[in-house]
């Protein structure tokens, strides 16, 4: 199945949900790494927060609003929008369980489609249970994620505004093992994520006047951190497990 996905190419440009599962993957066994609801819920909120970049929802009196109805073109998204659109106004941690279901599906099926990984079937129990894995195929566009995120951490230059959010979210979802650290690099690399997220403006510890993003994205992404928290639970980045 591999070899018939090569066919497709690797996309030239990946959505924020599609580069938080990449991170989560091992490459090789094609397995996710780390808590499976803490990626559904990131994933859910990295849909929410590529909206806000786009323009379409913003976050108002507690809930998520859309404020332009227009496609983006980027299929997943666009069911997200126009399911916002038909609904009543829900908040933050609503939608990201809401959204969650089914949605690493969604974008796994999305990123074979295109090339990135591929999907091993392999059964199990005389054929009655069917276990995938999804390893890659196309390293380049993971590698152009982590070198984003490489140059976040180490300070070389101020983080891009997808950047930033891509970061916050790994902090909220406590990705940080899936970065290839371990022990303490672990707890700094949590320490610089949330720094740079509030220097966003993104986790409130910055007010918006001083924040370097659109205060209307920033309020979407500091709400779904939170949401994403809240969740989760307080606790530590812990150290990566192998999870199906």
């Amino acid at each position: 199945m591999c070899a018939d996905r090569l066919a497709f190419g690797a996309m030239s440009s990946v959505a924020l949900a599609e580069e938080l599962l990449l991170l989560a993957y091992d490459n090789e066994s094609g397995k996710a790494i780390g808590s499976r609801i803490g990626l559904d819920l990131g994933m859910a909120a990295a849909v929410l927060v590529e909206l806000a970049l786009a323009g379409r929802i913003a976050y108002s009196d507690g809930t998520i609003i859309v404020t332009d109805a227009k496609p983006t073109d980027e299929p997943i998204a666009d069911g997200v929008l126009a399911r916002i659109a038909a609904d009543t106004p829900h908040t933050p941690a609503s939608w990201v369980q809401r959204l969650r279901h089914g949605l690493r599906a969604r974008v796994l099926a999305d990123l074979c489609a295109r090339g990135v990984i591929c999907d091993v079937d392999e059964t199990a129990m005389d054929g009655y249970v069917h276990l995938h894995r999804y390893p890659t195929i196309d390293g380049s566009v993971e590698t152009e994620v982590r070198e984003r995120l490489r140059k976040a951490l180490t300070g070389e230059g101020v983080p891009a505004e997808r950047t930033a959010a891509l970061a916050t979210l790994v902090a909220a979802v406590r990705m940080e093992p899936t970065l290839g650290l371990s022990g303490e690099e672990v707890l700094e690399a949590h320490a610089q994520l949330e720094k740079i997220g509030g220097g966003a403006g993104f986790t409130g510890s910055v007010s918006l006047e001083e924040s370097t993003i659109r205060p209307s994205v920033a309020l979407v992404i500091a709400a779904l951190a939170k949401a994403i928290d809240q969740a989760l639970g307080v606790a530590r980045p812990a150290a990566p497990s192998s999870g199906a």
